[in-house]
């Protein structure tokens, strides 16, 4: 019965992604995406989704809490240009006596703030690579909605999974064991800026050495394999990373992140419950030796 009445709400918020009409009872987030469509001259044709029911807690006779995914795909139009965009929520409900009272995306915590060196050790030998672009998109493009076994999966996943992208990619790790030197993961320890996105969002302009990347002030200017840091607040600690695996039909990338598992999303991510419109980001291509 509770199955039914999740898969029931499911469908009903497909409805509300291809309506043409505009609903009072849109949620925010659906009013958002539809928004950033147009603005683009993009269209949500078609909507699929799955539900997995994660965990059922039995709060008390009459109460039970639900922990459940819900993993959409949309089809856009964008021009002579189709492209497929996936993405998985992570969803709690409440019900009582069998009916939903309560019903929301789960909010991921930000980060805690770490004591860590934003400088750049220089070191003797210099560490060289090509980064290989194709490598470090196949690798987002595998792992997007799972979990590579040879890493440590984390909570706020998405800057590990970008750092396992990128060395995917050849670039080399370095400053082991040092949290707060280099970019490194090794025997289940990490370096600060291989987990925490403003780590990462310092350690790749600042690198000399090894995996560094130069900013950039357009999106458009960035390649495949490069990487979007996001401040959610606006308040200088950046919060999230993804890494871009395609664009669309006016240049503009679309990435690939953990956390808000997704792919092929549209990198502004004024589709997010996290979107707040102080938002603030970063634009880094990787440069290498060649």
């Amino acid at each position: 019965m509770i199955r039914k009445l999740l898969m029931e709400k499911v469908h009903h918020v497909i409805e509300e992604y291809t309506s043409r009409s505009q609903s009072d009872y849109e949620s925010d987030k659906v009013r958002r995406k539809k928004a950033s469509c147009e603005e683009r001259h993009a269209e949500i044709v078609k909507v699929d989704a799955t539900g997995k029911v994660l965990r059922i807690t039995q709060e008390s006779n009459e109460t039970q809490t639900i922990l459940y995914d819900v993993h959409y795909k949309y089809l856009i139009k964008q021009g002579a240009l189709l492209y497929l965009e996936e993405e998985v929520e992570n969803r709690r409900a409440v019900f009582y006596n069998d009916k939903m009272y309560e019903d929301g995306e789960i909010q991921i915590q930000r980060e805690e703030s770490v004591e860590e060196e934003e400088g750049v050790t220089h070191e003797e030998e210099r560490v060289t690579y090509r980064y290989d672009r194709l490598s470090a998109v196949q690798y987002a493009e595998r792992w997007w909605n799972s979990y590579n076994p040879a890493f440590k999966k984390f909570e706020n996943d998405c800057t590990n999974y970008i750092s396992q992208c990128l060395h995917a990619g050849d670039a080399p790790m370095r400053g082991y064991p040092t949290k707060g030197k280099g970019w490194w993961m090794r025997n289940q320890n990490w370096s600060y800026s291989w987990t925490v996105a403003n780590s990462l969002r310092w350690y790749i302009p600042n690198s000399t050495i090894g995996l560094r990347g130069r900013l950039v002030d357009d999106a458009k200017e960035l390649k495949l394999g490069d990487v979007i840091c996001y401040d959610f607040e606006g308040d200088g600690r950046f919060d999230h990373t993804t890494i871009v695996t395609g664009k669309d039909a006016a240049g503009e990338p679309l990435v690939n992140a953990h956390t808000f598992n997704s792919r092929m999303r549209y990198w502004k991510y004024e589709d997010s419950t996290a979107y707040t419109p102080n938002m603030k980001y970063r634009f880094f291509t990787i440069v290498d030796d060649r």
